[in-house]
């Protein structure tokens, strides 16, 4: 709470300094703020309707979705935000491509097949790395882009990357306060404060706090956030936004037995918790954004973020359970009947990233021919720094029909890994939409990126490093023979580098030959995106093959260590589907759904592999919510969420049931106020969530917002 009271103070102090010299200002020259008079337009908002205007993480410029010839999905939090989920990973489940999973460390998110959760998540453009769960407090609007994105991101495990764009500051913001309260005692509320201080100054304040139990026993949360921001704009062009956040989440951590690993009837409200488990995850994000028009065709930008994130965890997890005439995994005979035997392990593990890029965006003609250029430069450190206790048994087996704990956790000893991982990245971009015609317009990019990955082993000292180089391409053709129809085709690569294939770090053995060569994504993607309805539905079509390839191994490691080989590749194609918009007076639809085939495509290692399933890739998933606006003031809207089995190992010998989920909620608003109350698994359905985290029953929020 030390940084929660420094901000709300910081805060305080600037908007009476930043008021009184605003109203001195104004009294010593009254005449001259007269002379510069302030014209604001704001567009029509429609709450009910989730489309975006303009998006800005597929291209680092803001462009209308259809001139992107790539797949984005765009989410408004507060619609998700109803039913009161705060997760990440639940927030994006059901979007079509994208399947998610439970991870007590991290958020189990992938994208057309692939992991996004390493290094493809960012916040405000800057790159989230790290082990760490993200609250989504302070989140206004999710940008996912599907498919490399290494031409403006640099490397990335190639599926997609998922962008959080944050509250802040701005001069059109309303001020609320929300206070929310629902099962298993989830009570929480919000104070939003955005403040015009005077024509040229805007101050914001977001806070939230959150408590909640699990409706498994023994499972909870305490969440708690902050986040100040200011913008200063001089109206002649020069604008800076500041902005810290604060965020952390603290919880007693679920991560049982596996479900298949259980007997039958152990019931799903049994947590596996001991009592004095627990996780801490905290976030801090300093992030100063500069910008300046040069002229009425060119910005230059600046963006700078200190971010430092850390996790530490001390708890009993997993488990074996087995009778007398069971074997233990390593095959010797059983000593706990009828109980379960859990392990143990504790974890301190901080990531920092400072990050830097100067964009230089313009409009200009040449012989006819419009151009949109961006022209950047990225400097990017990031840091790794975890302190790992090896797993043991816990030596108290617990039953699990009645799981108790009345012994304590084993003493903690020195940490058996202590390792500091460091990438310092330095990169060149350019991207193009160049307009030969209305109908026609190309989207060229390329990024060269230098790397440069250094672990050191705190315990002994040894320490290596590895560097590189590469290229990342992208282009698209858009035809959009109407106003209501965008057809497009494009090709787009990226790389993830030995050391920055998930969580940063290169070997240190002395021995070690690094494998030299990234691993590449490659992906084909053809679409349609449409407006219906005289404009008010959108909906957004697309087919895709994306392919890792140059995946790499050592056939001979011992006996000749410099030689590395081509293992494969994998492939995941598909066909996505989503509507967003107005059907009819007073009827809203959000959704999609998609169809995967995501497999091993070449195994040399393990050939048995080929033509198996990547692991937790449903063949199909999809979402969608309708919503009736009888009245002015009253709303209501329903929606299912599917996802279809998905193996979860590359053997495909083990598999999670598919499941579907409906939700629904019934709103009343009548300025200022709008209450909500929802109900999430309407059914009650049983489902799994992953192999040891069951979904949640039935459950009920209330939540109520006056704005002002």
């Amino acid at each position: 709470m030390k940084d929660t009271a420094i901000c709300t103070m910081v805060l305080a102090f600037g908007l009476g300094v930043v008021g009184a010299a605003s109203g001195a200002e104004k009294r010593a020259d009254d005449n001259e703020a007269q002379a510069l008079p302030v014209v604001r337009v704001v567009s029509e908002y429609d709450p009910d309707d989730v489309r975006a205007v303009q998006v800005t993480t597929a291209t680092k410029t803001r462009l209308a979705p259809r001139d992107v010839p790539q797949s984005i999905e765009s989410l408004e939090v507060n619609k998700y935000k109803s039913y009161g989920i705060n997760d990440l990973s639940i927030l994006l489940d059901g979007i079509p491509g994208v399947n998610t999973t439970y991870d007590m460390r991290g958020e189990g998110v992938m994208i057309r097949g692939f992991s996004a959760d390493s290094g493809d998540i960012y916040r405000d453009g800057i790159r989230e790395s790290g082990q760490v769960r993200r609250s989504t407090a302070n989140v206004e609007r999710i940008e996912i882009l599907k498919g490399p994105a290494s031409v403006l991101y640099g490397r990335s495990q190639g599926g997609g990357i998922i962008n959080m764009v944050s509250k802040q500051a701005n001069f059109d913001a309303h001020s609320s306060v929300t206070l929310r309260a629902g099962s298993w005692d989830n009570y929480g509320g919000t104070i939003d404060i955005n403040q015009v201080i005077n024509p040229y100054v805007v101050m914001r304040l977001t806070a939230d706090r959150e408590k909640a139990n699990s409706f498994r026993s023994g499972i909870g949360n305490d969440n708690e956030m902050i986040s100040p921001s200011i913008l200063l704009d001089n109206l002649e062009g020069l604008r800076w936004t500041g902005q810290y956040t604060y965020d952390k989440i603290d919880r007693v951590p679920d991560r049982g037995p596996a479900y298949d690993n259980l007997p039958s009837g152990v019931s799903i409200r049994h947590g596996f918790a001991h009592p004095d488990d627990y996780v801490i995850d905290r976030l801090r994000v300093w992030r100063s954004d500069l910008s300046y028009d040069l002229n009425e065709q060119w910005t230059l930008r600046w963006v700078a973020a200190k971010r430092t994130a850390s996790q530490d965890f001390d708890h009993v997890f997993g488990g074996t359970y087995c009778t007398a005439e069971d074997k233990t995994p390593t095959g010797t005979a059983c000593t706990w009947n009828g109980r379960v035997q859990q392990n143990y392990a504790w974890q301190q593990t901080e990531n920092k990233t400072d990050t830097h890029t100067l964009d230089l965006t313009g409009k200009t003609t040449t012989w006819g021919i419009g151009h949109d250029l961006l022209v950047g430069i990225e400097y990017s450190e990031e840091v790794r720094h975890p302190q790992v206790y090896g797993t043991v048994a816990y030596p108290y087996p617990v039953d699990p029909f009645n799981p108790s704990w009345s012994n304590p956790k084993p003493e903690r000893v020195p940490a058996t890994q202590h390792n500091l991982h460091e990438v310092e990245s330095q990169a060149l971009y350019v991207q193009d939409l160049i307009s030969l015609s209305p109908q026609w317009k190309i989207l060229a990019g390329l990024r060269f990126d230098r790397y440069d990955f250094q672990s050191t082993n705190r315990l002994d000292g040894a320490s290596r490093r590895y560097d590189d180089t590469t290229v990342s391409p992208r282009v698209g053709v858009v035809w959009q023979p109407t106003d209501e129809q965008s057809l497009y085709l494009s090709y787009s690569k990226s790389f993830a580098p030995y050391g920055g294939r998930g969580m940063i770090s290169v070997s240190t053995s002395p021995t070690a030959v690094f494998d030299a060569e990234p691993q590449y994504m490659t992906q084909y993607e053809a679409g349609i995106k449409s407006e219906w309805l005289d404009g008010n539905l959108s909906t957004q079509l697309a087919v895709f093959e994306l392919k890792r390839h140059n995946i790499r191994y050592q056939p001979d490691a011992v006996n000749f260590p410099d030689d590395w080989a081509v293992r494969g590749k994998d492939r995941s194609r598909g066909v996505e589907f989503s509507a967003n918009g107005r059907l009819a007076e007073g009827w809203y639809v959000r959704g999609g759904v998609a169809a995967m085939a995501a497999e091993v495509l070449e195994d040399i290692v393990t050939p048995v592999n080929e033509g198996n399933y990547l692991a937790n890739t449903a063949k199909r998933n999809g979402n969608l919510f309708l919503r009736y606006v009888p009245t002015e003031n009253w709303y209501g809207e329903i929606g299912a969420t599917y996802t279809a089995a998905r193996y979860l190992n590359l053997a495909n010998n083990s598999k999670l049931p598919g499941y579907t989920r409906w939700d629904a909620l019934v709103g009343w608003r009548g300025a200022p106020w709008t209450v909500t109350a929802a109900v999430s698994n309407l059914f009650d359905t049983d489902y799994w969530r992953s192999a040891s985290m069951p979904g949640a029953p039935r459950s009920f929020l209330l939540s109520a917002n006056y704005q002002f």
